[in-house]
Order: C-alpha cells, then structure tokens, then sequence
C-alpha cells in the first residue's frame, strides 16, 4: 500500500488451527503470538531498509487507521506497527474485542544495563502488579491472584571447549599415521579413532524446565520460586545443538574423493616408477605440486604395517557380512591397510601412492629373502578368491614362506643325522636287503591257485607281506578290495592340490580349453598332481593294478556289468563254475575311453614310482611360486594397482565405520546395509579391468564418495549420541530418529551441499528416570573456569544458571454490560484476560511484551 509517498506492507499471519487454544509455550508459534497470546494478527511495516516506523506520531496515525478499518468491517484480528530500532524489536499494536472493549499492545527490549531488581522475579511480578494496582499501594503486602507460568531454558558447555580437555589433530605429516596427542578426543573409543579424530557434530545440549501456570498471590511466593531447583519443574524438554559445517570435513569419504583422482591420473604412466622418477616427462598433471611426506613419515607407515603389524591368527577379519561382495582385502589384511595409510600420506596424490608402493614392495621382497612371515597375512588354508588378486598374491606369497623355511628346517634336521646314518652296523644293513627282496618276491606272485586252502595260507602270507611293505596309508577304504591280490584297499595319503590364485586358475582352463579333452592333461600341473596320487596309491597299496586305482580315483571310469552272463562269457578268467558264482572278483571294466590305445593315464601308472606323498617331490615349489608374486608385484601396471586400492579402500572404509557402537538405531543399520549393495554396484566395473581415464565409472565412483560422507555424517552423529546419552538409551534414539527424518528431508529437496544445521531445533520430552542422565551432563563450575561469572538469576542447575528466563503473568477479570458489535448473543458476565506479560532475557538482557484490556 502506498501512502504520502510511503510504500507500506501489510502481511496476515494466522494459525493453521484456529479452533484451537494456544498453549503458553508451544514452539511453533510466531514471536508476536508468543508475546502477546493472539492467534490471527496483522503487521502493517514500511518497505524500507530498517522495516519500521521511526516516527511516533505516523506510527499511531497508521495504526489508528488500520484499526478503524478493521472495526468498519467487524473484524477482530489484532494489528501491530513495528516501531523505534530494528534491534529493540518494539511492536504497538490494537485489537478491537468486539465489544466496549480495546486491548492495547506495546513491546520492547533493554538491551543492557537491565536494573537488579528486574533481574529476579519478586522485581517482575512487581512490575507486573504496578500496570494495574494503585501507585501508592505496597505491592510486598497486597495480594493479588496473578497466574503465573515460567520456561527456563538451559545450554551445556560446548564439547570442545578448553574444560573438556579435548584436543584436535591436525590433518598433518607428524600425524599422518593416526597416532592421538596428548588430550583426549571425544572418540577415542570409535573405529574410526586409528585413522582421524572427527569433528563431534553435537555440540551440546539444550534443556528447557517448564513450570506450568500457578497462582501466585504476592511477592514473597515468587521469592520462593527462584530458589526453586529446575528439578520441580513438571516437565523437561531437551533440544540438540549441532555444530555448523566447517569446511570440508575429515573423514575416509574426503580421502576416498582424493584416490579416485589418483586412479583417473595412473592411466597416464606404465609403471609405477614413472610417477616418482623425475627424468620422466610425464604429462602437467604429473609435474604438478604434488605433496610427498618426508622419509621420516614414509618409515613410520612402514614400521607400522610390517614391524608393528600383528599376525593374522591374533585378530578377527571384522568385517561386515555384507563386505565379502566387494573384490576388495579383508579388513586387517596387509594389503588393506595399505590402502588405508595410502588415503593419509600426504594428500593421497599420485606420486605419494607410488613413493609407498614401491617400499612396500621392496619390503615384501625382504620379507621373502630373510624368510620372514609377512605380517597381518594367513599362511594356512587356501586362497580366499573372493579377494582382490593383489591379496590373493601376498597369500601365495605367505604360504609360500612357510613352506620355504619347512623346507629349510627339514634339510637342517637331514644335515644333523647323516652321521647316525654312517654309523649304521652291517647287520641293520642286511635286514634292510631282506625287506627289499620279500618285496620283489611278493611282485612276482600271481596269485592263481585252485584249491581255495592252499590260496587262504597264500593270501595270509600276502597280506603280511604287504604290510611290511605298505607306505603312507590313510586307512582301509569301506567295502572295497584289490583285484589282484584279494586284499582290502588301502586310501593313501595324497598332497594337497597346489594352491593357485585366480590368474592362475584362468590360465589353466584356458590350457584345458585350448587341448579340448580336459583328460589329455595338456598342462604339467596336472600330469604332476595325478603322478603324485598314483604315486601314493601304489605306495599304500604294493599289490594294485591300474583298474584298482580308476575304482578309488575315478569311480566313473570303472563300469559294472548289469548281466551276469555276460559278465561270466566275457570274463577272461579260468575260475570254475563254482567260483564264477562267487562275488568275487567285482564283475566289471574300463569305460571306453579308459581302454583305449596309448591313453594317458595308464602311462603315467606305468611309469609312477610307489612313493608315499611324504616322500615325493612337493607339488608347490614355493621357490618358483614367491618368485612369481614377487615379479607380479614390482611390474603392476598403475591402474591395475589403483583399481584394486579403490576397491579394498572403500571396503575396508566401511568395515572399520560398521564397526562403530551406536546402540540399537534400526535407520544406521539400514544405512550401512545400503551403502554396501552401493558400493558392490558401483565398483564391480574394477573388476572387469576395462576402465580408462574418461570413463564414466570415474562420475560414478565420486558419487559413491557423496553417498559414503552421508553415512559417515550420520554414523557421526550416532555414535556421539549414544556416548553421551549411553544411560538414557531411549533419548538417543528419538534425537537420532527427528534429525534423521530432518536430514533426510532436507537432501531430498536438494539442498545437499550445505544444510542450515540451525534449522533443526526439534525437542523430545525427558521422563522423571532420565532426568539425573540429563543433570549430570550440567558439571558443577569450578572457580578457575574461564566462563564463571557472577551468578545474577536464580533457578540454578548445579551452579548453571538459565540462558535465558521467559515468564508470563495474566490477570483474569469478569466484565458485565458488553455490547457486541456483531451478533453473537448476549452474555451478562464473562471471565477475559484484562492484563498479560511476557518476559523474555537474561541478566543483561530483557524484552518485554504488554498487553491490557481497556473499556474506553
């Protein structure tokens, strides 16, 4: 509206609810309707830069008009002009009732200097009392039935301040390995802890003490009030105080976005060196700033994964369930924590990966040549081939130096007991010949007897005979015997298959499809595995023919006859009507391929010599295998090695954050358990290695990093709340719960990149058992403390005084003789709320907000 060449703005506020009563301290109100007590009300303000009205005589000409306005249409809405300076929030106002009746409004503020006695409530009841009782009247001695309700809101000391005793790491060289300075952090006890200390995102608490609308009657009643404790208030609210975004936070997501980069820059070298030497050319990118720690910091991440690095059997994986479907290393595995101490030296760039790599390989290869155990690796069972191949090496790399020092130990052992074997006598000699030639003998024996006494005396002296000769048996195979010799089958013990990682798996079906017929054994590894088990069969067993060891080996290569009398016509044995009958021997043959001309198995059965598998020459030469990892490990392509770090990084991220207590939140759980089957999705391109620098997997990889930050920002939050709430379980919950919906809410209206933390004020009522939790975190001040002051209000909570004090005083009257200006019915009396104050401040500050109903 436009007025002696004034703009003016009138806006209309009014309650969704307007049936309903509004409550003294409902937080949803407007600051007039809180002030006042009024639901639906007009502002009339200036469309200037201060937005009020300077001048008092405009000021009540505006509003006058405004009010004669609203009385012309039988409107009831109050109306208020904002007046003197912005920062006093001052406010005039009427409101017609409808009736003879005007109630009058007047706000405003002291900003300092607030008189002692306005500071304690006997002063502001009194001041109240004095805008409706007689000047010479002694307030201290009157009574007066005013109603009386009070809301004191209390603020804990912030988490960091310096009465905490916390202390922040910097994000820099001297702690580039994790290591806590002297004060203590807030989450020492968390995950996260060995990696960076988080920002606590709460930065304290908020508790509100209500006290219900009494009657209070004089001044030495509000006397007894200040000294009341917050303890008898009848309820108890408590709000969250969040810390404000500063930066970019600390936390794996950050360093996660770094190593991404660093993937999408290792297209641009062929080896690792490339980025370190300074002879390469290289691209700009590469002869870019690129910050490398200094020897010192390069040492310590070292020293801390193979000097102080723990024995896998000493610790459990910990990873979560879910993790076994990222191709990444388990939590605690060497190569994992090497991409973890990769994403904190210096800033994870390029050059400073490939500076560690290489030491860590070279201190591999130390490992390897002083025969010394690689630390945080397994070196028993097989290869786990769920893991990254990098993991799956430094396995076969562990394994591989446990059977060399074996190895080492056994030839010592042979070293030390050649003179015992010198000093062996003639005689132990010759017994030795006569075991060898029994064994001949029994070579020899056909075992074809017709008369059945004469072949038990023969089959009892073969069956002693092989027992002096059997080797490396594992024990009798059920219901199964030799057919030549009529004697039990023996299962011998064989060496376990060559461990072999996934590269090597690949490349051995791609020899079997290369040669068709997997049976042709076109690889050595194979010839080998099944020479060493005919080998130990034949030592277990003097007395077996190749068909007995297809029938233990390879049971499908052996057919049984379905006809009887085809068995007997086809059979070539000499066996008597009455030993035909017999079920002995098993009726059966070779399959086909099996009898074949020149087949390959009986060749190798032929020329296998009986060696129990103690004896034989191992299937894994860990010699030759070490080797190998060691070359696959110093000529790894850049961005082989890089995708495998991202893998393993992001996996072995969210396993140490899975890890952290956050009590029972069901939205955590659902968090982490979504941020997994992300993370699955979004890195299984790394696996197929086909990626190059421009390719949209990079896009997709850094959004992953966004969805990590949020979790992260959430596990946060979490786990600071359940420390600090650990005793009232519950709260920790429904505060988590609020900001959570909040949270969520907010990012997907889109506001991602930076949320109004100030926003969240929502509050949760405290129960009688939780209020001593609450109590406790308000620590009584000690005289030394820099924030102490000279306590000037009352209603103290140990030693801590309010922020801030609201109290409102009402007086209700019954008034006769109303006219009403619109029909409504005529009522002889009725009880209206002739005065009311609002009070709002502190020691050195006080607002306050008037209004009276008059009859002029």
């Amino acid at each position: 509206m436009k007025y002696a060449m004034k703009s003016y703005c009138m806006e209309f506020y009014f309650k969704t609810d307007p049936d309903g009563e509004i409550a003294d301290w409902n937080f949803d109100l407007h600051d007039l309707q809180l002030c006042f007590g009024v639901k639906e009300f007009l502002v009339i303000a200036p469309q200037s830069a201060s937005g009020v009205v300077l001048d008092a005589p405009e000021a009540s000409k505006l509003l006058s008009a405004v009010a004669i306005a609203l009385s012309n249409c039988s409107s009831l809405w109050p109306a208020f002009v904002p007046v003197h300076d912005p920062s006093r929030k001052a406010y005039i106002g009427i409101q017609s009732m409808g009736t003879v009746f005007t109630r009058r409004f007047e706000a405003d503020r002291i900003g300092s200097q607030v008189p002692i006695k306005l500071m304690h409530l006997e002063g502001l009841y009194e001041l109240f009392v004095s805008k409706f009782a007689y000047s010479t009247l002694d307030l201290s001695v009157h009574n007066f039935k005013v109603r009386f309700a009070m809301k004191l809101t209390f603020r804990t000391l912030p988490y960091d301040d310096d009465n905490m005793k916390t202390a922040k790491i910097s994000k820099s060289e001297e702690n580039v390995t994790g290591e806590m300075s002297d004060g203590m952090q807030w989450d020492d006890d968390c995950s996260w802890s060995g990696w960076y200390s988080a920002e606590d995102p709460v930065k304290g608490f908020e508790l509100i003490a209500i006290w219900s609308e009494k009657m209070v009657e004089n001044s030495m009643e509000m006397a007894e009030l200040e000294n009341a404790s917050p303890h008898e208030a009848e309820k108890w609210l408590i709000s969250l105080r969040l810390q404000g975004s500063s930066g970019n936070p600390v936390g794996f997501s950050s360093e996660l976005r770094l190593l991404v980069d660093a993937l999408q820059m290792s297209f641009e070298a062929q080896f690792m060196e490339d980025f370190v030497s300074v002879e390469n050319p290289g691209s700009d990118n590469i002869k870019s700033a690129m910050v490398i720690p200094s020897p010192t910091v390069r040492d310590r991440v070292l020293k801390e994964l193979f000097i102080d690095g723990v024995q896998f059997s000493d610790f459990a994986d910990g990873g979560h369930k879910a993790s076994r479907a990222i191709k990444g290393a388990p939590l605690g595995s060497l190569f994992a924590q090497f991409c973890l101490h990769s994403l904190w030296f210096g800033n994870c760039n390029i050059r400073a990966i490939a500076v560690l790599w290489i030491e860590f390989v070279r201190e591999v290869r130390w490992c390897w040549e002083e025969s010394q155990l690689l630390p945080r690796m397994p070196t028993n069972g097989s290869i786990d081939l769920s893991t990254c191949l990098i993991n799956q090496k430094l396995q076969m790399l562990a394994i591989c130096i446990e059977r060399k020092c074996q190895l080492n130990e056994e030839y010592e052992d042979c070293i030390g007991s050649l003179d015992q074997i010198d000093s062996m006598s003639e005689d132990e000699s010759v017994v030795g010949d006569d075991s060898f030639s029994i064994q001949t003998s029994s070579d020899d024996f056909s075992g074809k007897v017709d008369s059945r006494k004469l072949e038990d005396v023969q089959l009892s002296n073969d069956k002693e005979t092989s027992d002096l000769t059997r080797r490396g048996s594992a024990g009798i195979v059920d219901s199964m015997m030799l057919l030549k010799s009529h004697q039990s089958m023996h299962a011998p013990y064989t060496q376990e298959a060559p461990l072999m990682t996934e590269d090597m798996h690949e490349e051995r079906l791609k020899a079997v499809e290369a040669f068709g017929d997997s049976f042709n054994f076109s690889a050595q590894l194979e010839r080998d595995i099944l020479t060493s088990d005919m080998s130990a069969f034949k030592a277990a067993n003097p007395d077996a023919i190749f068909e007995d060891f297809i029938r233990w080996h390879s049971p499908g290569d052996w057919e049984e006859y379905d006809d009887p009398e085809k068995s007997k016509s086809s059979s070539s044995s000499s066996l008597d009507t009455k030993k035909s009958k017999d079920s002995w021997p098993p009726q059966g043959k070779l399959s086909k391929r099996m009898s074949e001309h020149g087949n390959l198995w009986r060749k190798l059965w032929n020329s296998a010599p009986a060696l129990p598998a103690s004896e034989q020459k191992p299937l894994l030469d860990p010699n030759r295998e070490g080797e190998k990892v060691l070359h696959y490990l110093e000529t790894l392509q850049p961005h082989e090695l890089l995708e495998q770090m991202v893998c393993t990084a992001f996996r072995a991220a969210a396993d140490t954050l899975s890890q952290t207590s956050y009590g029972e939140l069901k939205q955590m759980e659902t968090e982490m358990q979504q941020l997994y089957l992300t993370m699955a999705s979004a890195l299984r391109p790394l696996q197929v290695n086909r990626l190059s620098g421009d390719s949209e997997t990079i896009e997709d990889l850094r959004r992953l990093t966004g969805t990590l930050e949020r979790v992260e920002k959430l596990l946060t939050l979490a786990a600071s709340l359940h420390r600090k709430l650990l005793k009232a379980p519950r709260l920790s919950r429904e505060i988590f719960s609020d900001y959570y919906n909040f949270y969520i809410q907010t990012t997907d209206k889109g506001f991602t990149e930076d949320i109004d933390e100030k926003e969240f004020d929502k509050k949760q009522e405290v129960r009688d058992v939780e209020r001593e939790v609450l109590s406790n975190m308000f620590v009584p001040p000690t005289a030394n403390q820099s924030w102490r002051k000279v306590l000037s209000m009352g209603n103290l909570l140990n030693g801590h005084e309010p922020i801030v004090r609201e109290i409102i005083f009402s007086l209700r009257d019954r008034v006769s003789g109303n006219h009403y200006a619109a029909r409504s019915g005529n009522v002889s009396q009725q009880e209206i709320q002739t005065y009311r104050m609002y009070i709002c401040g502190t020691s050195n500050d006080l607002r306050v907000a008037l209004s009276v109903v008059s009859g002029d």
